[in-house]
């Protein structure tokens, strides 16, 4: 596999294009933001004729969108007198103030907000297969010294695991997920971009454990590098550690990120999906809905509808919090619950099987239903779906409408017995 970084990314986007301008662009911003791009994404997902426009280049490729005007304009300037030192002055300013995960980065490996889930985040690695442009992960990618040192190895994945035999769920996870840590998402590698050698230790700490039932694994790799699974020199390996999953009588789950009909459309991942399948893994799908890139009904619905026929499982979708340079994919809740239920009526044998819209909080994990309509006018439903509290789970609060609100933080609580879901201002005593 080739992967393309720096200037050779702008070469490539300037020859693919024809187009000089958005290599430049791509340098400017790939100052700030840290990209890596295979020669399958290149290859295979991207529609050159349509950048910067096409949804895929949008995703996967650096572009003007993701700087304010004024920051661009600051680094582009700094390379054009070529000042070095005032070049990294601006590029430092601008990382910590787009930094997703402004109180720093924990640098623990194990996570256990839930009782009866653990989260496993390896830390061998430092990048994904391909990390997208939406990812909250970049600082790591940009050499951020706020790292720590290894904490989650197996040994101490097996400790944790005998310290609390209530944990039935281990979930392996390197890219954003309703169900994992709650909050921002973490910032791990994606856990196949591991060499089996190291990811084996864990499976085998896991399997161990009599008390583990079910071990999820979320990935890219399938759209981002298809070749892990099949010519890649430990690939096999790989394909063998999942079936000693599956013989061992745990349920294991592989859960794709998927965000566009495109990427799991070439031969090649096709083929991987096939021996994946072949593991007796179950094989979910997941994905945000992001500006300009997937914000369409149509679209979702022709998604699942060939993820099915894969013998895929749509399993849920996600709300973009829209942090940091994120900011240029979120939509308005309304928006994203407009396109939820949009894509289910076309695809009515989906209803009650696609989770979402759902929003990964710093309380847990929220699904969005509604709007509905109260006494006082319409609302937000909002629904715990897992919260570190179990007597939360299930419980439903209310949000006045705003169909400006994009995110759970941005919403006020209908009345005073919301506010266990829904912090946001403290109501008046007429409220």
């Amino acid at each position: 596999m080739t992967v393309l970084t720096g200037h050779r990314l702008g070469a490539l986007i300037a020859d693919r294009t024809g187009r000089p301008a958005l290599a430049h662009e791509a340098e400017v911003v790939g100052q700030v933001l840290p990209f890596r791009v295979t020669s399958h994404v290149a290859d295979e997902l991207v529609d050159w004729t349509r950048a910067p426009d096409d949804p895929l280049y949008r995703l996967v490729m650096p572009h003007r969108g993701l700087l304010a005007p004024a920051d661009f304009a600051a680094v582009e300037r700094s390379l054009r007198d070529g000042d070095r030192d005032r070049l990294r002055l601006v590029v430092d300013g601008l990382r910590e103030r787009l930094d997703p995960h402004p109180a720093g980065r924990d640098a623990a490996g194990l996570r256990h907000r839930y009782p009866e889930t653990l989260l496993v985040l390896p830390g061998q690695g430092r990048t994904c297969h391909g990390p997208c442009a939406s990812c909250s992960r970049w600082p790591r990618f940009a050499g951020d010294p706020v790292r720590g040192r290894e904490l989650g190895g197996p040994e101490a994945l097996g400790d944790r695991l005998d310290r609390h035999p209530e944990i039935t769920d281990v979930l392996f996870a390197g890219v954003p997920f309703a169900g994992g840590s709650g909050a921002d998402p973490p910032d791990p590698p994606d856990p196949f971009e591991l060499r089996t050698a190291r990811l084996a230790p864990y499976v085998t700490a896991l399997l161990d454990r009599p008390g583990v039932r079910t071990v999820r694994i979320v990935t890219r790799a399938v759209s981002r590098f298809p070749g892990r699974f099949l010519d890649a020199p430990d690939a096999d390996d790989l394909l063998r550690l999942l079936e000693r999953v599956v013989a061992s009588g745990r349920h294991l789950v592989l859960t794709l990120y998927v965000c566009h009909p495109r990427e799991l459309r070439p031969a090649t991942a096709r083929r991987a999906l096939g021996r994946l399948a072949a593991t007796g893994a179950v094989l979910r799908t997941r994905g945000a809905v992001l500006r300009r890139v997937n914000d369409d009904a149509a679209l979702w619905a022709r998604m699942w509808r060939e993820q099915t026929a894969l013998g895929l499982a749509p399993y849920g979708m996600l709300v973009e919090r829209g942090g940091g340079v994120r900011r240029c994919f979120r939509l308005p809740l309304a928006r994203v619950l407009e396109v939820h239920a949009e894509a289910l009526r076309r695809v009515p044998g989906l209803a009650g099987r696609v989770c979402g819209p759902v929003m990964p909080t710093e309380l847990g994990v929220l699904a969005v239903d509604g709007p509905v309509r109260l006494a006082d006018g319409p609302a937000f439903a909002l629904r715990a779906v897992r919260t570190p509290d179990p007597a939360l789970r299930g419980r439903v609060a209310y949000a006045p409408f705003d169909p400006a609100a994009r995110w759970w933080d941005e919403l006020v609580p209908y009345g005073p017995g919301d506010r266990s879901l829904i912090p946001g201002e403290p109501l008046t005593p007429a409220e």
